[in-house]
C-alpha cells in the first residue's frame, strides 16, 4: 500500500532531508536562526510578537477545544509581569475520548503526511518565535535573549530532530513488499505484503516550569510524527508557551484536514494533580516527563500501562585536575554558573580539585585559589545590574530561594548569594550564584542535587579520589553532564571511561565558547538513557522507536 503524501511533505521536503543529513553526520547545522537581530527576522519582528504576546495578558486565552467547562489562571511570572491568562479548563474524560476519537485518521495518514503536517506546524511556530519567546521569557524568568534562543530556535531545532530520526524509524522498511518463494516444479508462492505503521495511543506530554518548550518539544513531536495524538499538560507556573505550541498545531491540522484533537492542552487548577491522573489512564500509552527525580520516579513505577520517558534530577560534576589556560577555565566554569542563575539540568553543581591543588599556566595553585577563580568570573559577570540581568535572568520559584536560604550556612563560604535589582521589572525575584568549599567526606550534602544558583568546590585526596567521587554519584544519583581539565592525556582518557562506565556525556578541557551545561542539535545528544538522571536520550533512535509499532497485512498475490 503506497502512501500519497500530503502537499505538505512536498512543502518541506528540503528541510527534512537537510535534517536526516545533520542526524547522520553530526556537525552542526539549524534550520532556525538563533538571533533574534533585526537583520536576521526583520525590522517589525520583535515588536510584532511582543504585541502578539501582551494581547493575551488579562484575558482568556483563545483556544477552542472539547470539554472546556470552567477556567484557570495559575501563572505568577518570576519576574513579576502580571499575566492573568486564563485557559480552557475541561474534563480529562472528554480530552481521552476526543484524542481517541481523532487517532485513526492522523494513523491512516501516513508517516510522509504525517511528517510535512509537522513541519508545517514548526514553520509557524518559527513564523512566531518572539511571541512564543516573550511567553517563555515571561513564564519562566529566562533572559529575553536565552528565552529566544532555548526556548524558541534550539527548542524548535530539537523538536526537528525529533521528527528527523521518527522519519528514519518510520521507514526503515517499505510500506509494501512483494514475496515470492520458490516451490519446486510448482508455481511459486506469491504473496503481498503490507507494513503498517501503528501508534501506541494517547501521547501525555507533561511540561516543566525552566523550559517548558526545550525540555517539551522533542517528546511531543516524537509522539505526534508517530502517529500518537498528544495531550500536553503544562506546568501550572508556565502554560503559555505551551499554549501558543497547541493553539498552532490545532489550526494547522484542521487546514490539512485532520481533526484539530490530534493535539489537546490540559491545564490543571491548583492542587489538582492532573498529570498523575491522567498519566494513569489506560487509554495514555506513552507519557514524556521532565522535572524532579521523585516524580520521574513514580511515573516509572506506577505508569505501567505507558512507555514513560523521563528526565529527572542529577549531580553534575567538573574534575579538575590541571589545565594550561588558567583564566580560560575559570571564565568558562565562572559562565556556565551564572547562566540563567544555574536554573538548568546540566548546570555544574560539584567542582572536584585536589586539596593539594593543581598545576596551571600560571603555576601552582591551591584549591582555595581555584574557587577563587571561579568565584571572580562569577562576580564580574554579576557585578553590574543591568548586565547581570540579561545573565541570570530572575529565580524561577519560590523552592530554589528556600534552597539558598538552607545551603547558605554549609560549608565555607568562597562567594555568598546576594539578591539583584531587576532595571526593568521592579518585582523580579533575582539571586547571584552561590558558591561554598567542602571537604571529600560531606558527601551527605554534595551528593544530592541542589537545583539552582548552588555549586560547591570539593577538597579530595587526588584526582583518582575524584573520579572515584564522579562514579559514585554519577551511579547513585545520575548526571547530565560532566567535565575534566587535564593537560595529561591519561586522565583525560581515564575520565572518559568513568564517563562511558557511568552513561555520563563528558566534555573535555573546555575554555572558550562552548560550555558544559549547552547542547547543539543534531549533534550533542541530551541525556544518556544511562544513569539514574534520565531513562532516555534527547534525541535518538530508541527515542523513538518505543512510540509506534509496525503490523503487517498479507495476502495471496
Amino acid at each position: 500500500m503506497t502512501e500519497t503524501p500530503h502537499p505538505l511533505f512536498a512543502r518541506h521536503a528540503d528541510t527534512l532531508d537537510r535534517a536526516l543529513t545533520a542526524i547522520t553526520e553530526r556537525a552542526y547545522w539549524s534550520a532556525y536562526p538563533e538571533s533574534p537581530s533585526p537583520r536576521v527576522y526583520g525590522e517589525t519582528a520583535a515588536a510584532e510578537g511582543e504585541a502578539a504576546f501582551r494581547a493575551y495578558l488579562g484575558g482568556k486565552f483563545p483556544l477552542d477545544q472539547p470539554g472546556t467547562g470552567d477556567w484557570v489562571a495559575t501563572e505568577a511570572s518570576p519576574f513579576g509581569i502580571d499575566l492573568g491568562v486564563s485557559y480552557p479548563h475541561a474534563d480529562p474524560e472528554v480530552l481521552l475520548a476526543a484524542a481517541a476519537t481523532a487517532l485513526p485518521a492522523w494513523r491512516d495518514a501516513g508517516p510522509q503526511t504525517r511528517v510535512g503536517v509537522c513541519l508545517e506546524i514548526l514553520a509557524r511556530l518559527h513564523a512566531g518565535v518572539f511571541e512564543l519567546a516573550n511567553a517563555v521569557h515571561a513564564t519562566t524568568g529566562q533572559a529575553f535573549v536565552m528565552a529566544f534562543q532555548a526556548g524558541g530556535a534550539h527548542a524548535l531545532d530539537r523538536a526537528l530532530e525529533a521528527l528527523a530520526y521518527a522519519y528514519r524509524e518510520m521507514t526503515r522498511h517499505p510500506a509494501t513488499a512483494a514475496w515470492e518463494k520458490p516451490a519446486g516444479k510448482g508455481d511459486p508462492l506469491r504473496m503481498t505484503k503490507n507494513f503498517h505503521v501503528v501508534p501506541r495511543g494517547v501521547a501525555l506530554a507533561i511540561g516543566c516550569n525552566t523550559f517548558p518548550t526545550w525540555n517539551t518539544y522533542p517528546g511531543l513531536f516524537a509522539s505526534l510524527v508517530t502517529g500518537n495524538p498528544v495531550v500536553v499538560k503544562p506546568h501550572p507556573r508556565a502554560v503559555l508557551p505551551l499554549a501558543i505550541t497547541v493553539r498552532c498545531a490545532r489550526e494547522v491540522l484542521a487546514e490539512a484536514g485532520f481533526d484539530p484533537n490530534v493535539m489537546l492542552l490540559a491545564p490543571e487548577a491548583p492542587g489538582e494533580r492532573l498529570a498523575s491522573t491522567l498519566a494513569l489512564r489506560p487509554e495514555v500509552r506513552i507519557v514524556d516527563f521532565t522535572g524532579s527525580t521523585e516524580y520521574g520516579d513514580w511515573l516509572e513505577a506506577n505508569a505501567r500501562q505507558a512507555a514513560v520517558y523521563t528526565e529527572k534530577a542529577g549531580v553534575n560534576t567538573i574534575v579538575v585536575d590541571s589545565t594550561d589556560d588558567f583564566v580560560g577555565m575559570c571564565r568558562n566554569i565562572g559562565f556556565s554558573l551564572t547562566l540563567y542563575s544555574g536554573q538548568m539540568c546540566t548546570t555544574p553543581q560539584n567542582i572536584l580539585v585536589p586539596r593539594d591543588g593543581i598545576e596551571t599556566d600560571q603555576g601552582h595553585k591551591s584549591v582555595d585559589e581555584v574557587a577563587a577563580g571561579i568565584a571572580a568570573v562569577v562576580g564580574k559577570l554579576t557585578g553590574d545590574p543591568a548586565r547581570a540581568v540579561e545573565l541570570i535572568g530572575a529565580i524561577v520559584n519560590d523552592g530554589v530561594v528556600a534552597r539558598l536560604d538552607e545551603v547558605a550556612g554549609i560549608g565555607e563560604p568562597v562567594l555568598p548569594s546576594r539578591p539583584v535589582e531587576h532595571p526593568n521589572y521592579p518585582g523580579a525575584v533575582v539571586r547571584t550564584p552561590l558558591i561554598a568549599k567542602l571537604g571529600a567526606a560531606d558527601l551527605g550534602t554534595y551528593g544530592r542535587e541542589w537545583f539552582g544558583p548552588i555549586s560547591f568546590v570539593i577538597a579530595t585526596d587526588s584526582t583518582p579520589h575524584s573520579l572515584a567521587i564522579l562514579r559514585q554519584t554519577v551511579a547513585e544519583r545520575g548526571a547530565l553532564t560532566a567535565s575534566v581539565y587535564s593537560t595529561d592525556s591519561a586522565v583525560v582518557d581515564a575520565a572518559e571511561t568513568a564517563a562511558i562506565e557511568t552513561g555520563v556525556h563528558l566534555s573535555c578541557n573546555l575554555t572558550g565558547g562552548v560550555f558544559v551545561n549547552q547542547s547543539a542539535a543534531f549533534s550533542d545528544f541530551h541525556g544518556s538513557g544511562a544513569n539514574p538522571a534520565a531513562n532516555a536520550a534527547l534525541t535518538d533512535g530508541a527515542y523513538v522507536a518505543n512510540r509506534f509499532r509496525v503490523v503487517q497485512a498479507r495476502r495471496h498475490s
